[in-house]
């Protein structure tokens, strides 16, 4: 993931900034308490394919 792309990718829904989780080849947004996929490394930032982090699971 390109760190210059990092810091321009805000949520789609709250504009707020994102938090890179390699492992989990996503980008999570805590306020909205979803995660977007990277996909051959290209963020995938559409709502409708954001995974609805569970209220048990750490942000």
């Amino acid at each position: 993931m390109n760190p210059r792309l990092l810091d321009i990718l805000v949520c789609p829904i709250c504009k707020g900034p994102l938090i890179y989780r390699k492992a989990e080849s996503e980008l999570l947004c805590k306020p909205c308490r979803v995660a977007y996929p990277i996909k051959d490394d290209i963020p995938v930032m559409l709502e409708d394919e954001a995974r609805k982090l569970p209220p048990e699971e750490e942000v």
